[in-house]
């Protein structure tokens, strides 16, 4: 487990944990359970530069300007950003974590293996003095031929894309062993994940 489980005050801090998995292995699915049974636990929003899709609300986004993205970079409101497909930037949003830590709450959040890097390396988090507790949860899968059949019926890809995706699949693997806990998602057993995830984050 990574940083220092300090106390601000009487308060006893939460904590940030991160979940981490390959493309495919139902991440999203897992954070959508985790939010229906834990009203109690943070799941912050992401700054991003895309445009707001029709009927979209503001529960998961925080929409902003390309102009506002670089002043939030600028004066550090971001644990880390990334440009995603389509050129659009989304970032960690500091605001929606560091508060809900210092009141003691566990903060979820989903991010990819750059992601994980950006904030496992920030001041914040990093080495035993850090002010605050990070850990971190990898998602697997149950064999990397699932994840390929499953990437292959997302939607129609050519040879050359199938094998750019399934080389940064096992770029992401790679990440498992620099991670608290690594749990298995099994084919059918949601609930046992799930079951596993909140036992790693208690």
């Amino acid at each position: 487990m990574i940083g220092y489980h300090g106390s601000m005050g009487n308060t006893q801090l939460g904590k940030l944990v991160l979940i981490i998995g390959p493309s495919g292995v139902g991440k999203s699915v897992v954070l959508h359970r985790l939010r229906q049974l834990h009203p109690e636990m943070v799941f912050p929003r992401s700054a991003t530069t895309r445009e707001r899709r029709k009927g979209e609300g503001s529960d998961l986004y925080h929409f902003v300007t390309e102009e506002e993205f670089d002043a939030l970079v600028e004066r550090g409101g971001v644990l880390e950003w990334a440009v995603v497909h389509g050129g659009a930037r989304y970032g960690t949003l500091r605001e929606e974590i560091i508060p809900a830590i210092e009141e003691g709450k566990t903060v979820v959040r989903e991010v990819d293996v750059q992601g994980f890097d950006s904030i496992r390396n920030h001041a914040f988090f990093r080495g035993q003095d850090a002010p605050y507790l990070l850990q971190s949860v990898f998602i697997l899968p149950e064999s990397t031929d699932q994840l390929v059949e499953r990437i292959r019926n997302r939607a129609p890809i050519d040879a050359d894309e199938l094998a750019r995706r399934i080389a940064s699949m096992e770029q992401e693997l790679t990440y498992a062993d620099l991670c608290d806990h690594r749990i298995v998602n099994r084919q059918g057993a949601l609930e046992q994940t799930i079951a596993q995830v909140e036992a790693a984050i208690k």
